[in-house]
C-alpha cells in the first residue's frame, strides 16, 4: 500500500488509483456466504436448476458478495494517507449490479478517485468509482460510487 500526503491525494482525483489483484469466486465461496446471509435462492446454489429455468448458464455469486469483496480490493489498491490513523467503509452510491458472476470466475476492482470531501479538520471522505472486473468479460460485474471515511491526527 503506498502512503501519500494529502496534497498528493487532492491531486489524484481525476486519476486511477489501483487495480487489485484477482479475486477467484468458487462455488464453496458462494455456498458460505449463502449460508452466512440466509440468501439461498437455487441460481447461487444450484448450477443445473439455474440453468434449466433461467436464461443463466449456471449458479452465479451474489451480488452482494461480489460487492464485499471490495473491502478486500480497497485495501490492495486505496493509498495510506499520512497521519491517518483509521479508515472506514463509509458507504456506496448508485450501486448496480451489471453482470452475473458464475462460480469460478475471477474478479478485480479498478478505483478511480473523484473527489475529497472535508467533514472536519479530523475527517476526510474520498470518494471513488469503483468497478469490478469480470476476467475475460467486457461488461464488469458491478460500478459503485464508493466512499472511504479517513480519520487523521
Amino acid at each position: 500500500m503506498k502512503t501519500v500526503s494529502l496534497t498528493e491525494l487532492e491531486s489524484q482525483n481525476g486519476q486511477e488509483v489501483g487495480i487489485s489483484e484477482w479475486i477467484e469466486i468458487p462455488q464453496s465461496m458462494i455456498d458460505r456466504f449463502a449460508k452466512a446471509t440466509l440468501d439461498d435462492q437455487f441460481i447461487h446454489l444450484d448450477s443445473a436448476r439455474a440453468r434449466a429455468e433461467t436464461f443463466l448458464d449456471g449458479s452465479i455469486a451474489h451480488g452482494f458478495l461480489t460487492l464485499s469483496l471490495s473491502s478486500k480490493m480497497a485495501m490492495q489498491c486505496l493509498p495510506h494517507i499520512k497521519n491517518s490513523v483509521m479508515t472506514f467503509n463509509y458507504g456506496c452510491d448508485k450501486l448496480r449490479f451489471i453482470n452475473p458472476v458464475y462460480a469460478g470466475s475471477r474478479v478485480r476492482g479498478r478505483y478511480l478517485q473523484t473527489k475529497i470531501e472535508r467533514k472536519s479538520d479530523k475527517q476526510l471522505i474520498v470518494h471513488h468509482t469503483l468497478t469490478v472486473e469480470i476476467e475475460a468479460k467486457t461488461r464488469p460485474a458491478l460500478v459503485a460510487e464508493w466512499q472511504t471515511m479517513y480519520f487523521m491526527a
